[in-house]
């Protein structure tokens, strides 16, 4: 099994598939890898330092997509890319595909193998491969929700932290998981208000414990949310349905009852948004304005910060990567059930239910076609 790495080129897109030291321990294995020149510039690595852990650079794109059975990229093909895939060819990398019919047309017709980070699994129920730049997101929403509260950039002209004698704003997140707890985490750091809205009971008391009552926790449902939102300088979407469409909590109707000005900020854009408004935008042109509140909803967050995002991403998917070129798709989906839940097509085939149903087509388990 050959792997490759293309040079992402989504807009503003800077993170790449690997690291050198990942490139090192798959020809270490005994696979051979090849690189896009310049994939890694962005993110600080030098094609020298791939060739130096043994990777044979290509010129182009095409080249790579040519020569791999196995893509390890960042994220998701965009349609320029979709003449590379090809059938029988193993596809690494975050899919979202709950809202992207038209690539999911394009895996099934060519049959490629899907295998997205976002939806593997641990031991635990967890997503490990989600979990880092679900981090990145989570502190970055702050800080560009507080860039924008700037009134030259189109907010309140509120400082988010505040100074003696003058309040802090309100920051109000929507969902307690890994976003929404580092997102918490800056929020508070800055000096903000904080409060957090979580379904989970159990989790509920786990924010609690972790913050010591910095902030305020609060039951999600429709009352408290709208109570929350009417104090918010700054409104982030944190929720989270592995898998699914996110969904959609705040209506257009709902962005009434808002300060005027306030800056959300949706980091479920990926997955379809929580907002009724969102729509997914680009670190080219990263806000617009809904009815006096505005928007920040760019779908690769952190590609902002590639030489972070990178290295925390390749630390998760590394030993996937490994089982992969080591054992071949099928063998290592047997032996990982974890990685068996990233699989997301396979030979024609949807086999992740929440797709399957976020998408209204038909589902096959993945075992009934091993």
């Amino acid at each position: 099994m050959k792997v490759g790495v293309p040079r992402e080129i989504k807009d503003h897109e800077y993170r790449v598939g690997m690291i050198p030291a990942a490139v090192h321990a798959v020809v270490e294995s005994g696979r051979p890898v090849c690189v896009e020149a310049g994939a890694g510039e962005a993110s600080g690595i030098a094609d020298e330092e791939y060739r130096r852990a043994g990777a044979a650079i290509v010129p182009d794109a095409e080249a790579v997509w040519a020569q791999a059975d196995l893509i390890v990229k960042v994220k998701e093909p965009i349609e320029s890319e979709f003449a590379n895939l090809r059938e029988g060819q193993v596809l690494f990398t975050y899919l979202h595909l709950a809202p992207l019919p038209e690539l999911t047309d394009e895996l099934l017709r060519k049959k490629v193998t899907g295998i997205a980070y976002e939806t593997i699994t641990d031991r635990h129920g967890g997503l490990p491969l989600l979990t880092p730049m679900s981090e990145v997101a989570g502190r970055m929403a702050v800080i560009k929700g507080a860039t924008y509260l700037d009134y030259p950039n189109g907010g309140r002209g509120t400082l988010i932290g505040g100074v003696p004698g003058v309040p802090p704003g309100d920051v109000v997140i929507i969902g307690g998981g890994i976003v929404g707890l580092n997102a918490a985490k800056m929020a508070l750091g800055l000096g903000a208000r904080v409060a957090i809205l979580e379904t989970s009971l159990d989790r509920i008391r786990t924010l609690d414990n972790l913050f010591h009552g910095a902030l305020t926790t609060l039951a999600s449902n429709h009352h408290n949310l709208l109570s929350a939102i009417q104090r918010a300088d700054l409104l982030i979407g944190a929720v989270l349905i592995p898998g699914r469409s996110a969904p959609k909590l705040v209506s257009r109707e709902m962005l009434k009852l808002m300060k005027p000005r306030a800056v959300i900020v949706d980091v479920a854009v990926d997955q379809g948004g929580c907002f009724e408004t969102t729509k997914a935008t680009t670190h080219s042109n990263p806000v617009y304005e809904v009815d006096g509140i505005l928007h920040y909803c760019v779908a690769n967050m952190p590609g902002a910060v590639p030489r972070t995002s990178t290295f925390a991403l390749n630390n998760a998917t590394m030993p996937y990567t490994l089982a992969l070129v080591r054992d071949g798709v099928e063998e290592a989906v047997r032996r990982d059930p974890g990685l068996a839940a990233g699989v997301n097509t396979y030979a024609g085939h949807i086999t992740c239910r929440p797709v399957a149903e976020s998408q209204d087509r038909a589902y096959t388990d993945l075992a009934e076609l091993l």
